[in-house]
C-alpha cells in the first residue's frame, strides 16, 4: 500500500504541478508540500481534503483505502478521460470504438 506522500506526488504529478505550485494553490510553502511528499509531516484532515479537492482525488484514495473504489477519482484515469474529452468527436468515436472491441474480446477470452 502506497503512503500519503507517495499518493500525494503521485497526484500531484498527474496534475502537472510542481511543489511550488501546488504549494501556492494551497497557501503554504514548497518545504511543507515537500515534507507531507516525504511522510515527514502528516496533514491535518482540513488540510487533507483540500489537498484532495485541489487535486481532484478523494482523502480515501490520498490515503490509500481506495485504490478501486472510485475510479473516476483516481487522478491518472480522471486525466485519460479529459484528455479523450478533449479530442474532436470523430477523434473520440474511433477511440471509444477500439476500447469497446478491446473489452468485447477481453471478456471473450476470460470465458
Amino acid at each position: 500500500m502506497s503512503s500519503f506522500g507517495k499518493k500525494l506526488t503521485e497526484c500531484r504529478k498527474a496534475k502537472n504541478l510542481s511543489q511550488k505550485e501546488l504549494a501556492s494553490i494551497f497557501n503554504t510553502s514548497h518545504t511543507t508540500i515537500g515534507k507531507y511528499e516525504r511522510d515527514e509531516m502528516t496533514p491535518s484532515i482540513e488540510a487533507a481534503k483540500k489537498l484532495a479537492k485541489i487535486l481532484d482525488t478523494t482523502v480515501g484514495y490520498l490515503l490509500g483505502e481506495s485504490d478501486n473504489a472510485n475510479l473516476f477519482k483516481d487522478p491518472k484515469m480522471l486525466q485519460r478521460f479529459q484528455d479523450i474529452s478533449n479530442l474532436d468527436d470523430k477523434d473520440k468515436e474511433c477511440l471509444l470504438t477500439t476500447v469497446d472491441h478491446f473489452i468485447k474480446a477481453s471478456k471473450i477470452s476470460a470465458m
